[in-house]
């Protein structure tokens, strides 16, 4: 059962002053299109002026059958009968018939007026196409974005496209283009609707949605095989042997006085390519060839069977009120005055109905079932808008909410169903929200603000009646025609109806809403209103232009803004209002979606001061506070961006905790939000929270942080003492607050870390660490936050030794291959600049060089060859020791990438040891073998076969007879035999070439000048070795 609302949709009514009684009648672009004199004449009328004065009226060229406006293009197309034959006919720049004895032009279509018509002066004058079919035109409908023209024939869809032509400097000449047939055997269409490439046809039973796409480039065409035309009927609609040339059942489908109806179904998606109607394209444009081709997307079908139990006779029982409405938002607004092709709606929305009921789909990005409508009566008509759906029956005018917008605002925003914003459920139950009694009503027509309404009462016999009535309901089901008026018919009237704008509509259902909220604060229809009026909003905000993107076609109104529309800054704050309404429903009254208060209250815009005061609870109420509000509370004060409340409100946020949720007080403490809160008042609930739940690491920490913001030195002491300091960081993982207050990018330390750094370094440094690990401080945040704590310590250089020692402790934990990378660029940088700059520390490093080199993998044991050239006793300062140590530490560990860090070697000079034992290892890491070796033969002589024994193996087991032998040789003849250091290093050198060379090898070693002697015994040894293997 639809819920029914009194509210008032329906501003002002006026009946338009047609003469005779209207034939069909359509509307557009602000004015009232009557067909009047039999069929043979159309009327103009403005309907946004007083009293709907005429603007022109025009003879057609035959007895119009149906008429339609389109907006793109200002053009009307009728379907025409004349001597028993049908038309199809366009009617362009009607609006000069205004002006007395305005010339007319009549052509075919592709057929321009040539010669003496347009000589001269260009002339004003209204042209009829004639649009020429092989079939007999039975509906017709247009693109509301393209003006393009979709043509229901009994067997196929004719599509034309909307051309402007200039001809000799003349203004552009509307005309159109046949370029696509959609043959579709086995299906006659009743309606017929088209939008930016959407195309939905619908019969009596059936409705067929499908998606019109062009391909990248041109496609051969090939004809459908008609072979197999009578196969294209859905199975379970055959009823006979065979299908007959219309298709339709045979005579084998009646057997014995049945008829035999086809079942219900629905398929959605792909499956609608499983519905057994088989669409074959026909391309007969010029730009089809340059253009592409297009291909076929089956969306949506759905088939009735006629059922007695819907309240309706078989003979009622068909659809009607086919409609395809685009949506559109601010993403997709950039429409020209032609109806830009490439223009793509956020939504589109597929409208049809039944008697009884209307069904809503979405089949953009997406099929589904959106609303379905069961109405109180019978509906003759429906239209639908981005904000209502209106329904005809034979007594009323009902208007019913809709769900576009919240699938529209799905579409466009991510962020809604999620913590930052909300919006009304698609699913939600649509209402009534007026019921307007009228006589006799027999058609509904729909442009912009103005509802256009044909009624007539009818007079008839009651025996008639009842007669007929009884002769429906014993003769075979089959189906009718509608009935045609008859002479008898009379007092009928032509009106046109003003919607109420959007917001003076939400104005009256909010107040509408605070009945429900007096009566019973927990009734539904208080928050099922408050979310119809949310939607009335999103529907105009969706939309800079508030309403439909696509350019009005010029109107005889001057300066009136669409649907009587405020200015945008006027809806956004009705807008914040909504939110905020529909924040308190959710924070006091709704137990259920109690989560939604928070997204809600965060769109309206209000401060957590101003929550508060709405949903401070009346003197005397039992509830107190609600779930929703207490969820909002919570969430706003966790968060990093949480205003910071003043005294008075975060006391009463900790009295409002201490009453509800005594065990969130720890975090809430922390918060920064409650940074001005007493410290004795926070501390004095915390006491209550540990004689009440027992006490616990973060609730201690609170409590020390708060002494400390006493200035209680020796309470601090006394509660930072209970617990182990392992236990503590598990305690500040549970409440990163207590450490640190993030503000969006920016972090800054709380009073507690800052005296943690200057009293308990290695705690705060763990705490961080821990931080980290568990994804609750990022690394470029740790940098700002040691920034603040270390404000002396820094230039702009130089990063502060805490900040050293809390990457050195990182890289011990990580297990992430690009943090650790990342700590490692850090570290040799820091190291490189501090062996460069020789600066003094300001403080000392947390971890020595060797603490880290037995604890972390990172860092490797220092090379045998690296002491030599460096060793303990170096002449350089303590604290650059350390440094040195650590930096050679990680260039002999296997993670860091050398070659990440050669720019920064460039300022560290390879005049002392120090920088020279950095470069040795950084060629030797890159595999410079022979550099290296030529370095310290200059340098260090001493560590060249330490260095060799170390390195050069394996592959590189060569370079000891081909590079360090004779290298060692040529300095020690220079030297005359006189050093040492080189003769020792020689004899090593031949020692290990005799293990691994031949004797004939060794022997080709030997130099010539006379020192063989020397080599004598390692030749010998050579020999020996070489007849023992």
């Amino acid at each position: 059962m639809v819920h029914v609302y009194n509210c008032h949709p329906f501003a002002s009514q006026q009946i338009v002053p047609t003469e005779q009684e209207p034939g069909p009648v359509c509307c557009g672009g602000g004015a009232l299109f009557v067909v009047s004199a039999g069929g043979c004449k159309i009327e103009a009328y403005d309907m946004g002026a007083d009293g709907c004065p005429l603007i022109c009226r025009f003879a057609t060229m035959g007895t119009v059958q149906s008429i339609l406006h389109s907006q793109i293009g200002d053009y009307l197309v009728t379907i025409e009968e004349k001597n028993s034959a049908t038309y199809l006919r366009a009617y362009t720049n009607w609006r000069y018939q205004a002006a007395e004895k305005t010339r007319v032009g009549v052509r075919l279509l592709g057929h321009f007026l040539r010669g003496s018509s347009l000589r001269g002066a260009p002339k004003e004058q209204m042209e009829i196409i004639e649009i020429p079919l092989f079939e007999r035109p039975q509906c017709v409908a247009c693109c509301r974005l393209t003006g393009d023209l979709l043509v229901g024939c009994p067997k196929t869809l004719v599509l034309f496209s909307l051309r402007r032509q200039s001809i000799n400097a003349r203004p552009a000449i509307l005309d159109f283009e046949r370029c696509l047939i959609l043959h579709l055997p086995g299906l006659s269409p009743a309606q017929v609707a088209l939008c930016s490439g959407y195309v939905a046809v619908q019969t009596e039973l059936e409705v067929l949605v499908m998606k019109l796409e062009k391909l990248s480039g041109p496609q051969p065409y090939k004809s459908g095989d008609h072979a197999q035309e009578h196969s294209l009927v859905p199975k379970d609609m055959v009823t006979g042997d065979s299908l007959d040339a219309e298709g339709r059942s045979g005579e084998g489908a009646e057997q014995e006085g049945f008829f035999m109806f086809p079942r219900h179904q629905e398929l959605l998606g792909d499956r609608a390519r499983d519905c057994g109607l088989v669409v074959t394209l026909e391309y007969t444009g010029m730009e089809a060839e340059a253009k592409g081709s297009f291909t076929i997307s089956y969306l949506l079908y759905r088939r009735f069977a006629p059922d007695f139990f819907q309240g309706c006779t078989v003979e009622e029982t068909r659809l009607h009120s086919l409609q395809l409405l685009p949506v559109f938002s601010s993403r997709n607004q950039e429409i020209s005055d032609e109806g830009e092709k490439g223009a793509e709606p956020t939504c589109v929305f597929c409208f049809f109905s039944l008697p009884n009921t209307g069904y809503v789909y979405s089949v953009r990005g997406g099929v589904e079932l959106v609303s379905t409508y069961q109405y109180p009566e019978k509906a003759q008509q429906a239209v639908l808008t981005d904000v209502f759906l209106h329904v005809i029956t034979k007594n009323a005018l009902q208007c019913f909410s809709v769900r576009c917008a919240s699938v529209a605002a799905r579409a466009e925003d991510p962020y809604i169903d999620t913590t930052m914003k909300a919006c009304p459920p698609a699913t939600m139950e649509v209402c009534a929200l007026r019921i307007q009694l009228f006589i006799g009503l027999k058609a509904l027509y729909h442009d912009g603000h103005h509802i256009a309404l044909v009624t007539a009462a009818d007079i008839e016999n009651p025996e008639n009646a009842e007669r007929a009535a009884r002769r429906n309901t014993t003769r075979k089901s089959s189906y009718s025609k509608p009935k045609e008026p008859t002479e008898e018919s009379h007092g009928w009237n032509l009106y046109v109806i003003d919607t109420v704008p959007p917001l003076q509509l939400y104005h009256e259902m909010v107040e509408y809403s605070k009945r429900y909220e007096e009566t019973n604060p927990q009734s539904q229809s208080c928050l099922h209103l408050l979310s119809e009026a949310h939607l009335l909003l999103r529907a105009k905000l969706l939309d800079p232009l508030l309403g439909n993107p696509v350019p009005q076609p010029p109107c005889t109104e001057p300066d009136r803004p669409a649907d009587g529309a405020p200015d945008s800054q006027t809806l956004k704050g009705a807008f914040r209002e909504s939110c905020a309404q529909l924040g308190d429903c959710f924070s006091r009254y709704v137990q259920r979606d109690c989560h939604l208060a928070l997204p809600y209250y965060k769109m309206s815009g209000l401060s957590v001061n101003e929550v508060m005061g709405r949903n401070r609870p009346q003197p005397g109420n039992p509830a107190g506070y609600g779930k929703g509000f207490l969820f909002y509370l919570k969430h706003s004060l966790y968060e990093d961006t949480a205003e910071e409340l003043n005294q008075e409100t975060a006391d009463e946020v900790l009295q409002v905790f201490s009453r509800t949720e005594a065990s969130q007080l720890p975090r809430v403490c922390a918060s920064p939000a409650l940074v001005n809160a007493s410290p004795a008042a926070a501390l004095a609930h915390l006491d209550r929270l540990e004689a009440t739940a027992g006490p616990s690491v973060p609730l201690t920490l609170s409590k020390a942080a708060f002494a400390l913001r006493m200035g209680n030195l020796p309470l601090y002491t006394h509660h930072m003492g209970r617990h182990a300091e392992m236990l503590q960081v598990y305690g500040f993982i549970e409440e990163p607050q207590l450490l640190l207050h993030a503000r969006g990018q920016q972090v800054a330390p709380t009073p507690l870390a800052r005296h943690l750094r200057g009293s308990q370094d290695g705690l705060l440094v763990a705490a961080l660490v821990a931080l980290h690990e568990n994804n609750k401080l990022r690394l470029d945040q740790a940098d700002l936050l040691f920034q603040e704590l270390c404000p002396g310590q820094t230039d702009v250089q130089a990063s502060p030794q805490l900040l050293v020692d809390f990457w050195e402790a990182l890289l011990m934990a990580s297990s992430q291959e690009a943090v650790i990378q990342e700590l490692l660029f850090r570290l040799a940088s820091v190291y490189i600049d501090r062996l460069a700059r020789r600066h003094p520390h300001a403080g000392q490093p947390l971890k020595t060089a060797e603490d880290l080199i037995n604890s972390c993998s990172h860092y490797g044991v220092l090379y045998p060859w690296v002491s030599i050239l460096t060793p303990a006793q170096f002449n350089i300062a303590h604290d650059h020791t350390e440094d040195l140590q650590k930096l050679q530490s990680l260039l002999c560990g296997p993670s860091l990438d050398v070659s990440s860090v050669l720019p920064l070697l460039e300022q560290l000079s390879q005049d002392d040891q120090a920088g020279l034992s950095v470069h040795v290892l950084c060629a030797t890491r890159r595999g410079r073998y022979e550099s290296s070796l030529q370095h310290l033969l200059d340098r260090c002589p001493q560590a060249i076969v330490p260095y060799a024994n170390h390195e050069l193996q394996d592959a590189h087991m060569a370079l000891w007879w081909q590079k360090l032998l004779p290298e060692l040789c040529e300095r020690t003849r220079a030297s005359g035999g006189q050093n040492s250091i080189l003769l020792a290093a020689l004899k090593e050198t031949l020692v290990v070439v005799s293990m691994e060379l031949s004797p004939l090898e060794f022997l080709d070693l030997m130099p010539d000048d006379g020192t063989a002697q020397f080599f004598l015994p390692h030749l010998l040894e050579c020999s020996q070795r070489k007849l023992l293997t």
